[in-house]
């Protein structure tokens, strides 16, 4: 599998990047990521606080 780590994406993001990472890392549309964040703010509320806790923790990718 090789050394893949979570990082924020430099290329796909709106807003941290953190969807786009986290797309990147699963090998999935950014855009589905967002869509399921979007569901997850819009039914829980906790999703804003749960993104910001990852924009915090995750680190940006270092080329």
């Amino acid at each position: 599998m090789g050394d893949k780590k979570l990082y924020r994406s430099n290329n796909n993001k709106m807003i941290c990047g953190v969807c786009g990472g986290l797309g990147e890392y699963l090998n999935v549309d950014p855009t589905l990521i967002r869509l399921i964040w979007a569901v997850l703010v819009l039914a829980a509320g906790t999703g804003v606080l749960v993104y910001i806790l990852a924009a915090i923790i995750m680190p940006y990718q270092q080329y």
